[in-house]
């Protein structure tokens, strides 16, 4: 018996505004300068006029800020991913980073975080918890000195991912990327004053959980992103996501908190350009 085969992504209705607040422009194929207008320009078909593009390690991170410098419509956000943190403590890296963070064009310091999902799947690829640990508390160190928000990736870690958290200055935003945590983490989220971001998988059907999450998220610090090319939106999970389907995430996101999607796109671009500083 075959498979079912999805139907092929097609961007959502116009929204007026919109900004997808973590994706990966270089993941989606978009490495040369041509290929980021491509991109943006579909993004901003459908009201998507600025996004931020993630670098998951030092090379990604490089690729990150350079589309933000190809066009205007694009920033950066640099770090090395969790489940790589153990490269941050190799030579140079560090020195680079710092270098990169510090350019206009990079708007967060991400994604940094903890990631036990991949420490129990693939023990021997991914770095062990201390050393995410010690990385996670670099890169909260180094956004506290340059004064730019910590963009943070959190799977299956949320017990010492609140304890690090803890530790950060009080007047460092921090942004949960991709939020999926139990409602508990949610609520406490949000009593800490973080930002919480979410993605396609706030649509699967099985979510209400994630949902409610979202419904409960202060107007003031909600966000909306692709994560792209993964965790495409129903109706095409599965399928290749890229910044221009976010209009998808956002209208779940605004039927669940009782406002149109017209409202919600011009909450989260403004929510975006407060986080990340950007005109």
């Amino acid at each position: 018996m075959s498979k079912r085969k999805r139907p092929t992504p097609v961007p959502p209705e116009p929204l007026p505004e919109l900004a997808d607040a973590h994706t990966h422009l270089a993941s989606c194929g978009a490495t040369t300068p041509a290929q980021v207008t491509e991109v943006m320009d579909r993004a901003a078909a459908v009201g998507v006029h600025r996004i931020c593009t993630v670098g998951d390690d030092l090379a990604e991170s490089v690729e990150a800020l350079a589309a933000a410098h190809a066009d205007d419509r694009v920033y950066a956000a640099c770090a090395v991913h969790p489940t790589r943190a153990s490269d941050l403590f190799t030579d140079g890296v560090q020195d680079r980073l710092r270098e990169l963070v510090a350019d206009p064009r990079c708007v967060a310091v991400g994604e940094t975080g903890l990631d036990t999902y991949w420490i129990t799947h693939e023990p021997e690829t991914t770095a062990p918890l201390d050393v995410q640990e010690a990385a996670l508390r670099w890169h909260m160190a180094l956004a506290a000195e340059v004064g730019k928000p910590l963009m943070i990736h959190n799977r299956e870690a949320d017990a010492d991912l609140l304890r690090i958290l803890d530790d950060a200055p009080e007047d460092l935003p921090v942004m949960l990327h991709c939020f999926s945590s139990p409602l508990a983490v949610a609520r406490e989220a949000v009593d800490r004053g973080y930002w919480l971001s979410f993605c396609g998988n706030v649509t699967f059907r099985r979510n209400e959980e994630l949902r409610e999450a979202a419904r409960l998220c202060p107007a003031d610090r909600i966000l909306v992103e692709t994560d792209a090319p993964f965790m495409t939106p129903e109706p095409f999970r599965g399928a290749r996501n890229e910044p221009a389907f976010v209009g998808y995430t956002a209208r779940c996101v605004a039927e669940v908190r009782g406002v149109t999607p017209e409202a919600l796109g011009a909450q989260v671009a403004g929510n975006a350009r407060r986080l990340y500083g950007w005109v």
